[in-house]
């Protein structure tokens, strides 16, 4: 197969790279108290990055997962500030998967306009992001409306959002794939707004999000009862292929950095490039993130035509990505040497960021173990 990204993509590839290396400031962001550019986000939907894949029909620019996936991994090469992966890598694909309804189409017409700021709230109790790990639950209220209780952990970007997807238990099961509902709940409906709580990388940061006391209408809810978890599932795999394609962008950037200083710094009258011990780990660094790129953008072309390896690719994906953004930033480190450890070096904002990639969603080997589920059955 023969892979190369079309005129119109790599025109999509420099504008937003243009607007990122100008704008983004990670440092600026991680001393403000939301942790987020809200000027560049503004920018951000001046240019309708958030409808990229959204229906044109609903305002959206029409196009699909290997462009969202561009626009990824220039988020992940400057370490940008804005809450793309929380709204268009996981809201998104979650709302876009639901069936059509009022509450899907009006989220998306939203989104697109850049008007609203999202995220999805899995529950994730005891680090699970699959269906056992589902920590709300919802049941049935007076007029035909829901009530909520119980708390999602570690929601990504709750603090900034507007709307937040929820994914509740609404009956019981032996099967924990079954019983669970996908709702649309407005942020302005909490009881408590969600307050972000210190993580490793402070312009991607999490947030719990409380729910009891919370209720709404019959209007809210984006999937027939207990039959949710099939749309998170093909959801959750876009939103691992986008957050392989950060993790590239992010490895690629701290690759770049340290071959740039491998050839500037000398020691023993020589450029540090030329030793073995250098070079080589450069190389390992180079392996590691073309076999990652080679895998996200498979995945995504997978996803979108839908074939039979398409499930197994997003796996792969996911597990080559968070090894090469673990590779990548810390042998970029190892080459630096001591400066790459200061705080006023930027490396250790790729390294943050890399940490989430890698570790979201889960790590390298949880993925592995899907791949060999998938591959067994």
């Amino acid at each position: 197969m023969e892979f190369s990204f079309t005129d119109d993509q790599e025109a999509l590839r420099a504008s937003v790279r243009e607007v990122l290396e100008a704008r983004a400031s990670a440092r600026t962001a991680m001393g403000s108290k939301t942790g987020t550019d809200d000027a560049l986000w503004r920018q951000a939907c001046e240019l309708g990055w958030p409808g990229v894949a959204v229906d044109e029909q609903l305002g959206g620019l029409g196009l699909g997962l290997i462009e969202s996936c561009i626009l990824a991994e220039e988020v992940g090469r400057t370490v940008a500030p804005i809450p793309v992966f929380s709204t268009l890598g996981l809201a998104a694909p979650a709302v876009s998967a639901a069936p059509e309804g009022p509450a899907r189409d009006a989220f998306l017409r939203s989104l697109a306009a850049g008007e609203i700021r999202a995220t999805l709230a899995l529950g994730q109790r005891d680090g699970r992001y699959d269906a056992a790990g589902v920590s709300v639950k919802a049941a049935a209220s007076d007029g035909g409306g829901w009530r909520f209780s119980g708390k999602a952990s570690l929601v990504p970007e709750a603090h900034l959002a507007d709307r937040i997807v929820v994914l509740a238990r609404t009956a019981s099961a032996r099967d924990k794939r079954e019983g669970l509902t996908l709702f649309l709940v407005e942020a302005a409906a909490l009881k408590r707004r969600p307050k972000a709580v210190d993580s490793l990388d402070g312009t991607r940061r999490l947030a719990d999000v409380s729910f009891p006391g919370v209720e709404v209408g019959a209007d809210a809810r984006l999937t027939p009862v207990g039959e949710a978890w099939s749309v998170v599932a093909r959801a959750l795999d876009r939103s691992a292929v986008l957050l392989a394609a950060e993790a590239v962008g992010v490895a690629e950037r701290a690759l770049e950095m340290a071959a740039a200083y491998a050839k500037e710094r000398e020691q023993f009258g020589k450029k540090i490039g030329s030793f073995q011990a250098i070079s080589h780990r450069l190389a390992d660094m180079m392996l590691a993130v073309e076999n990652a790129r080679s895998h996200a953008y498979y995945a995504a072309w997978a996803l979108e035509e839908g074939t039979p390896d398409a499930h197994l690719a997003a796996a792969s994906a996911k597990a080559a990505a968070s090894d090469a953004a673990r590779i990548a930033t810390g042998g970029a480190i190892q080459v630096h040497g001591g400066i790459g450890f200061t705080w006023e070096h930027d490396l250790h904002l790729y390294y943050r960021r890399a940490k989430f990639c890698e570790l979201y969603l889960g790590d390298a080997s949880r993925w592995r173990e899907r791949v060999a589920s998938l591959l067994a059955s």
